[in-house]
């Protein structure tokens, strides 16, 4: 392949015709979720009226337990149906596990962006590291930006096209890096970042259809994702050098659209100014990881539960959105006063509104989903949907852990065409939870498993939201090359991203026998 736009021939590029054409169906996101609650509603009522019921598989004496041992079908048309969505309109908004905990989340990240911290320290990883190891780090700085994926894709992604043309090589192979790790590796990181409570509040909500006190934590895949964060890295590091940069072959001159000498933007070397920021940071960094852990791991500390003192039980790990504002806030605002981009707590306080404001399309998405995954409940349409497909995973015999290989597919293939790894997850997890969850798997889980699905075709798929953005960005190295293009050199990292990540979560699983995350089960008894 060459940076020129592919031939419109071909099985391929049909394929990635239709994949434009069937997502350009679909309505906004927002709008999805208005039409799936209009759709409950009007499938509740036909299914009452055909008098749809399970056996509940829920134990004697459970919480929620019917008491003759049947889930029937409720209509919202009904005159209790009509009554309840009225009353409960704001409640399914404002009860809405997700919605608080990446509120809270964001406005830390929001002063970390504000503040330029995040900015410095992926230059300086990136601009320390060995020529010979510059591709393994593009690939681990784009996959560690993701706790603030814009940066990842507004700053990263360019900083790799010109590192690799002032090395003489390819800016298209340090670009497909970067992005390779920003969106393909999307889910694994060594940190919490703010798409683990965004996620784990959804399967909460998705695992009390049939258990109504199960909690997830924003940590339950932590463990595993910090683990991927390694395979991705190594996967990517592979691809690149392997298959894409040869693929690519001599980068031809002559064909962008940028200045001379435009890379030194992102090559130039740390200021004085910003290796004060970044030691005073660092030195703010532990100073409160000091207080944390003095706070929770002696016996008796303030954050441990009186009624069950284990680290798994504290109020750090249940609480751990908190914490993660915090660590984002302080070493964030430090470095901010350190280097003169903040000067009052004016500028503290406008990164964190300038957060916000880039969350406004999201808290009106969820406002709709809220409402579908309510409504999925209310009238057990959710519950008698994870009955009936258990039911016919057993009669077809994929119950082992074999259930997990077409469920990572289903969500790769979604993907394609529903790229926001909320959106989707609120779509799919009201009935996978709950169905697996009657398999025998735990919530916790199966969110692990949705997570390598929804990643790694994100850099193939043009409904994702920045795939607009990574196109403009290639044309600065070559004008000729189209969408096709981008595609195809980012397909060899979604087949061998989802081949090895995969494999790496039945290793870890079911091989190693490891949790996915503190406190989480692999099994889960109804």
């Amino acid at each position: 392949m060459t940076s020129h736009a592919p031939t419109k021939k071909g099985w391929f590029s049909k394929f990635l015709r239709f994949v434009e054409w069937a997502g350009n169906l679909l309505p906004h996101p927002v709008a999805l979720f208005a039409i799936f609650a209009a759709g409950v509603v009007i499938l509740s009522f036909l299914c009452e009226q055909l008098g749809l019921q399970v056996p509940d598989p829920r134990p004697e004496g459970a919480k929620g337990r019917t008491m003759d041992g049947v889930i029937l079908a409720k209509s919202l048309l009904s005159a209790e149906g009509i009554r309840w969505m009225v009353l409960s309109c704001v409640r399914n908004f404002t009860d809405f596990a997700p919605l608080g905990t990446v509120l809270v989340a964001m406005l830390g990240v929001g002063v970390a962006e504000k503040s330029g911290l995040l900015a410095t320290v992926i230059r300086a990883l990136v601009l320390k590291a060995p020529a010979h190891l510059i591709t393994p780090v593009l690939v681990f700085a784009g996959v560690i930006s993701n706790v603030a994926s814009e940066m990842g894709y507004v700053v990263l992604v360019p900083m790799g096209g010109f590192i690799y043309l002032a090395l003489g090589r390819h800016p298209l192979a340090g670009m497909a890096a970067v992005f390779a790790g920003v969106s393909g590796g999307y889910s694994s990181n060594l940190l919490i970042s703010t798409v683990d409570p965004l996620l784990s509040g959804i399967t909460q909500e998705a695992a009390r259809l049939i258990a109504p006190e199960y909690s997830v934590h924003a940590a339950v895949n932590w463990y595993f994702m910090a683990s991927s964060c390694m395979i991705v890295t190594i996967l990517g590091w592979w691809i690149s050098v392997k298959i894409v940069e040869p693929t690519l072959g001599a980068y031809e001159a002559g064909h962008g659209d940028f200045e001379d000498g435009a890379e030194k933007q992102y090559l130039e070397a740390l200021t004085t100014k910003e290796k004060k920021g970044l030691l005073y940071s660092g030195l703010s960094l532990l100073v409160l990881t000091a207080i944390t852990l003095v706070l929770l791991l002696p016996e008796g500390a303030v954050l441990r539960n009186p009624s069950d003192p284990t680290i798994l039980k504290s109020a750090f790990l249940k609480g751990i959105v908190t914490f993660l504002f915090l660590f984002f806030l302080i070493p964030s605002t430090v470095y901010g006063y350190a280097v003169g981009a903040f000067k009052s707590v004016d500028d503290v306080i406008e990164g964190m509104s300038q957060a916000m404001r880039t969350l406004g399309l999201y808290i009106v998405l969820v406002f709709f989903a809220a409402q579908f995954i309510a409504y999925f409940k209310w009238t057990n349409l959710g519950f008698i949907t994870a009955v009936k497909g258990a039911d016919f995973l057993q009669s077809i015999g994929l119950t082992g852990i074999g259930v997990f290989i077409p469920f990572i597919l289903m969500c790769a293939l979604i993907n394609l065409s529903l790229g926001s790894a909320s959106a989707q997850w609120a779509v799919t997890a009201p009935v996978f939870v709950p169905m697996l969850m009657l398999l025998g798997y735990s919530p916790e889980l199966i969110q692990a498993a949705y997570r390598i699905g929804d990643s790694t075709t994100n850099i193939i798929t043009p409904m994702m939201s920045y795939f607009g953005l990574i196109l403009a960005f290639a044309h600065r190295f070559d004008k000729r090359l189209g969408m096709g293009t981008i595609i195809s050199t980012m397909l060899p990292y979604s087949i061998v991203f989802l081949i090895g990540w995969a494999t790496w979560f039945y290793l870890w699983v079911f091989v190693f026998g490891l949790p996915v995350g503190p406190g989480a089960a692999t099994y889960f008894t109804p």
